[in-house]
């Protein structure tokens, strides 16, 4: 098998439109002539193709929000059983925690707005810069990606190979160098200052302290994101002080903070501790619910519900996922 390249492919600028599937894929600009996503747990992803196959879809131009792989009617387009994080899905992932650069081609069947009149095009290299899992139009879980397109002036980066080989002491040496950036939204870094010396740059979640030669560090972490769909504000109430470890953890939706402030492992349900406080930082605790319906927290009696329970679904209003959160009561 052919090394998976991340990056563009030597020779195909940017905006070439392609007559099908097969060209895609022996040029190497998408390698699957059937899938959407090419990658795997190993490599991560370095490409994938948007062409109106999923309904939760959502394409803004130079923000997608791309619908993992899986569960889908390919007849219907709808779906009809769960995703799981497997095979491309996983790989997107990947390439999110190691920031790698995925190549987005647009099809025709794709929104109208940014898809090409016929065939696919390449539109260049896009950045996955967050994933979640939530309840999909048709009811079913489906994984949710962020990709940011990177700016113009790396329209050039080259592609980076991973070979098959391993290491080997002939190859040892100076790493490779590759130009590269990410992209963010402008965040009130007033915001996360202030909240991070309310808390005297101790993380909320373990308590950790870290000193460096100019200070403490700390770090602030938005509580329910920023930027679409998600919309979160950008005020203190949505901001937590947390070390780098944790901060990861949070943002890769690995904890979350339940009802009684207690921090609880995902997969696990396991209590790591209870969320530290400080006398003038009020945490929002339907930001908190929100980060918590992204975790979907999986523990034994996760789907019962009984009376009085206090329930947070995400549902899709006008682009946008808003939370809803109601008290179960006996006829439901």
């Amino acid at each position: 098998m052919a090394d998976r390249v991340f990056g563009h492919i030597p020779g195909v600028a940017v905006g070439t439109i392609f007559p099908d599937r097969r060209s895609l894929s022996q040029t190497g600009v998408h390698r699957p002539t059937q899938a959407g996503i090419s990658g795997n747990k190993t490599d991560g992803a370095d490409s994938i193709v948007v062409s109106g196959g999923y309904r939760d879809d959502k394409d803004y131009g130079d923000l997608i929000i791309y619908t993992g792989q899986g569960g889908n009617d390919p007849n219907t387009k709808r779906q009809v059983t769960d995703q799981e994080l497997v095979r491309g899905n996983i790989g997107l992932v990947l390439s999110c925690d190691n920031g790698l650069p995925v190549r987005v081609v647009r099809g025709a069947k794709g929104d109208a707005a940014y898809s090409p009149e016929h065939g696919y095009r390449y539109d260049g290299l896009f950045s996955v810069t967050r994933y979640w899992s939530q309840p999909g139009l048709d009811g079913f879980l489906v994984w949710q990606f962020e990709l940011c397109q990177f700016s113009n002036s790396v329209s050039q980066v080259p592609g980076l190979k991973l070979p098959a080989s391993t290491e080997t002491e002939q190859n040892i040496g100076p790493a490779p160098r590759a130009q590269g950036t990410v992209q963010r939204l402008v965040r009130n870094t007033a915001v996360g200052s202030r909240v991070k010396a309310l808390h005297g740059f101790a993380c909320q979640v373990c308590g950790t302290c870290l000193e460096t030669l100019i200070g403490r560090y700390a770090e602030a972490a938005h509580i329910r994101p920023l930027g679409r769909p998600h919309n979160g504000p950008d005020i203190t109430s949505n901001v937590l002080c947390l070390c780098p470890n944790c901060h990861v953890q949070f943002d890769r939706l690995a904890i979350y903070v339940d009802e009684d402030r207690i921090v609880r492992q995902t997969r696990t349900g396991k209590e790591i501790g209870v969320l530290r406080s400080a006398p003038k930082h009020h945490v929002d605790p339907e930001q908190l619910a929100y980060q918590k319906a992204l975790c979907r927290p999986s523990t034994p009696d996760d789907t019962l519900i009984e009376p009085g329970d206090t329930v947070i679904q995400l549902v899709d209003h006008e682009g946008e996922m808003v939370p809803i959160i109601w008290t179960a009561d006996e006829d439901q």
